[in-house]
Parts: C-alpha cells; sequence; structure tokens
C-alpha cells in the first residue's frame, strides 16, 4: 500500500520464536504442544516460593545458531527480571535479557536485496496463555478467563529488527525470510498458528526524511497475512489522525482479524515501567569459542543460499518456476528436488511435482524417502507413467508410503504395449471420423479429446506423450 500526500511508513517488527527443545528454558518440564493444559508444569514455572532456575543448555545452542544465522556478534550476556503483574506470568515477573544480550547487531538481506539491521536476538521465557471466554473472546467484557501454564517457561528468542522496513509487503518478506531460517537452524518448527512464533509491529509513519514519528506496537500477530494487513490499517489510521490535526500517542494495540482494525489495548509502557534488574538466581552468560565453534560447524545451508543453488538448475527459469522454488524452500522440500535432480531426473518435473502435489500432503512428507521421490520422478520422466498416475503414486506415497514400482503396479499402471495402444487409437478414429478428419486438418485442440478417449478406454493406463506420438505418425 502506497500512503497519500508524501506520507512513508516505518516499521520495526519484534518476532518471538520458541525454540525447539524438549524441556523448558529454566526447569525440566516438557516443552510440548497441544498437552491438557497445566500438565507441563513444576514449581519453578509456576514461580513458587523456593525454587530456582536452572538455564538449558540447548536453548543456549539454539539462541546463538540464530543469531549467527543472522550475521550476529555473539557476546557475553546477562539475565534480568522484567517486573509486570498479568495472570499469565505466574512470577509477576519474566526472566528475559535487556542491556547485554547474547546476540547483537545483525542483518537479514531479502530476496529483493533489501537489508534490514537486526539490533539484538535475546533469549527469554514465554508466559503462560489466557483464554477468555465470553464476548469478544479479549479480557475486557468476557464472562471468565481460563489460564494454563503449559507456556510459561517454555524458551524464546526475541528478534527485534532495526526500523528499517517500508513498507507491509517488505515486512512480510522479513518475517517469511526470518521464518525460512529459523526452521534451517532447527531451532523452530515456524508454525504461526500455533504460536512457535508470534510478531509485534511497531509502526509510525513519517514525511519521506523527517525524523521518526509516534509508534504504536502490535502486538502478537500470528500470521504473514494479518502482519500485512495490521501494518497497512495502523499507518493509514495515524495519517488520517494526523491530517485531522490529532496526535499520536504511543500505545500497544490489538488488532482484529475479523474487524480488519487496530484498537487500543494499553499505553506503551518504556523500559523504566518494567524495573528490570539483574536475576540473582543466574549467573552471566559467555560462550567461549570453543561453544562457539561447535554451534557454527553444525549450521547448514540457510534459504538465499538454497534459493540460488537450485534456481542455478534450472536451465531458463520462468516466473512459475521462481515461484515453485519460493514453496519448495519455504517447505525444505529442496532436499527431494536435489536427490532427484542428481539421479537424473529431470529438474523442472521435479520442481513442478514437490511444488504442487508434495506441498499439497506436506504432513506425509515424512513418509516419502528421497529415493522413492526420485523413482516416480523418472517413472513419469521415461514415460512408464503418466502425469496423472504419477500424482496418484505420489499420493499414496504421502499416506502410506513404500515403494512406487510395487504401488504402480498395485494400481495397474503398467503401460501398454505399443501394439495395445495403436489398437486402441485405431478403433477411436474409425468410431469419431469427424473429429479425426479435423485434426488432420490442424486442428489441434482435438489432439486432447482423443488423449481422453484413449485415457477412459484403458482405464487411465496409457501415456498421453505416446497417445499422441501415435496420432502423428497416422495424420
Amino acid at each position: 500500500m502506497t500512503l497519500p500526500n508524501g506520507w512513508e511508513i516505518v516499521v520495526g517488527l519484534e518476532v518471538h520464536t520458541e525454540l525447539k527443545t524438549a524441556t523448558k528454558m529454566f526447569c525440566g518440564c516438557a516443552n510440548r504442544f497441544g498437552a491438557e493444559p497445566n500438565t507441563n508444569v513444576c514449581p519453578v514455572c509456576l514461580g513458587l516460593p523456593g525454587s530456582l532456575p536452572v538455564l538449558n543448555v540447548r536453548a543456549v545452542d539454539l539462541a546463538m545458531a540464530i543469531g549467527m544465522a543472522l550475521h550476529c556478534t555473539i557476546a557475553p550476556s546477562t539475565f534480568h527480571r522484567k517486573n509486570y503483574f498479568y495472570p499469565d506470568m505466574p512470577k509477576d515477573f519474566q526472566i528475559s535479557q535487556y542491556d547485554l544480550p547474547i546476540n547483537k547487531g545483525g542483518y537479514l538481506d531479502l530476496p529483493d536485496a533489501s537489508r534490514v539491521s537486526i539490533e539484538r536476538a535475546h533469549l527469554e521465557e514465554d508466559t503462560g496463555k489466557s483464554t477468555h471466554l465470553g464476548g469478544s473472546g479479549r479480557i475486557h467484557g468476557a464472562d471468565r478467563s481460563l489460564v494454563d501454564y503449559n507456556r510459561s517457561g517454555v524458551p524464546l528468542v526475541e528478534i527485534v529488527s532495526g526500523p528499517d522496513i517500508r513498507s507491509s509487503s517488505q515486512a512480510r518478506a522479513y518475517a517469511s525470510e526470518l521464518r525460512g531460517i529459523l526452521i534451517a537452524t532447527g531451532a523452530s518448527d515456524g508454525r504461526m498458528e500455533e504460536g512457535s512464533m508470534r510478531i509485534d509491529a511497531n509502526v509510525s509513519v513519517r514525511q519521506a526524511d523527517a525524523e521518526f514519528g509516534t509508534r504504536c506496537e502490535i502486538k502478537n500477530l500470528n500470521s504473514l497475512r494479518s502482519l500485512q494487513r495490521a501494518i497497512d490499517y495502523e499507518a493509514m489510521r495515524q495519517v488520517e489522525l494526523i491530517e485531522a490535526g490529532g496526535t499520536v500517542r504511543q500505545e500497544t494495540r490489538h488488532w482484529d482479524e475479523i474487524l480488519g482494525a487496530t484498537s487500543t489495548m494499553r499505553i506503551k509502557e518504556e523500559a523504566d515501567d518494567y524495573r528490570y534488574f539483574r536475576e540473582p538466581d543466574l549467573v552471566d552468560l559467555a560462550p567461549d569459542q570453543a561453544w562457539q565453534d561447535r554451534i557454527r560447524s553444525q549450521l547448514g545451508p540457510m534459504p538465499a543460499q538454497r534459493r540460488r543453488e537450485l534456481t542455478a538448475r534450472l536451465t531458463s527459469a520462468t516466473q512459475a518456476q521462481l515461484d515453485a522454488v519460493e514453496v519448495v524452500i519455504d517447505l525444505g522440500l529442496d532436499r527431494l528436488v536435489n536427490y532427484a535432480a542428481d539421479g537424473g531426473a529431470d529438474v523442472s518435473l521435479a520442481l513442478s511435482r514437490a511444488a504442487n502435489e508434495l506441498a499439497g500432503g506436506i504432513e506425509g512428507v515424512d513418509r516419502l524417502t528421497p529415493e522413492a521421490f526420485c523413482a516416480t520422478v523418472l517413472m513419469e520422466q521415461r514415460g512408464e507413467l503418466s502425469s496423472t498416475q504419477a500424482k496418484t503414486v505420489l499420493g499414496e506415497l504421502l499416506a502410506s508410503g513404500g515403494d512406487p514400482h510395487a504401488i504402480a503396479g498395485t494400481m495397474g499402471f503398467e503401460q501398454l504395449s505399443s501394439d495395445s495402444l495403436g489398437e486402441t487409437v485405431d478403433e477411436l478414429i474409425e468410431r469419431h471420423p469427424d473429429e479425426w478428419t479435423r485434426y488432420r486438418e490442424g486442428d489441434e485442440k482435438l489432439a486432447q479429446f482423443f488423449i481422453g478417449q484413449v485415457m477412459k478406454a484403458t482405464k487411465g493406463r496409457a501415456n498421453g506423450k505416446a497417445v499422441i506420438a501415435e496420432l502423428q505418425a497416422r495424420r
């Protein structure tokens, strides 16, 4: 969206990602989504008197991996208590990092070649989850509220960008690229619908090249679509307010996906309001060089590099293929495409099958081995399977796994012999003389008619390319 009258959007994003650890940040409770409410809890994450935190070393590993992927400096850091009262924070404070974060001063390059600075990426613990029943689903006007402390104490990394983003589409691209990096490092599963990644957007407006305006923070955006819509709405709200003679107030706002609007939650707190002080029960954190080197050696290629490498395998990349590359990289399916290409499969065909059939059944990809995917693509490439049959075989592999050759045999997908196919084509030409005459006279659309008739007669066992060859041989 372009703002009117020379106004410009200024956005900085705070992305909170839950880390893929087995246990919570400071205790041994399971870090598992979807458990029965208040079953993964203990005195530490419930903040009971006398309980003491013990730092999760795996969380530190993953935090450093994120920092390295974002070109940050890994620095000695400390933990602080961030004090505030809310029912989903049982201790009435959150253990976080304040002025000395573990990662600072990085950047993220986007696919459009723009760069967004990363101010910090620090460790902290998550809060519990409140559910407000009745009314609008928010605390104001609710009949009653329920609190689930299973999430309380789950390890988080908060990634704070600089105020470098100038459009909602760039914000979306940044969040998407960051999500891919978080998944690639193994730090997060990136499931925004489960709260694994949540975004706060700091939005302000200004006239071009003027000083930054007063910002408003939009909390807990849990989809890329919501992020883009919320930024656009909030920027326009601020412009209209200023042009009407009003003043933007620094505050925290809520995004309502149904109404498509933001509304005031509370006046924005400053750092002093949280009364930060050093966490007395945790020592300073200073990973030595050997520890950092071990984490760095475990990092694989990030999405940008994988995107470049897969694109380079295409003879001439069309826009549709570039879009398919984006889908494949985002879903982590490029390993299958590259394996198939290394095994002799056509890259474009493997890419198409991954971006369509595999992406459509992504929950079953773990059942599909690279060998099975490669074999299926090669069978289609050699004409042993039609495109429809190959898609059916892939669907069965995603559902149950197995061997593609055996599945094709069970489903009766053995290709017809050339003699049998030729006989079928001859019979159909006799049955449809008018269509055959028009085809011979140059009506190429009728080729699809004959292919359809052959498929029907052979119950899908024919190969479309072979049918075309038989038709052309008889012209």
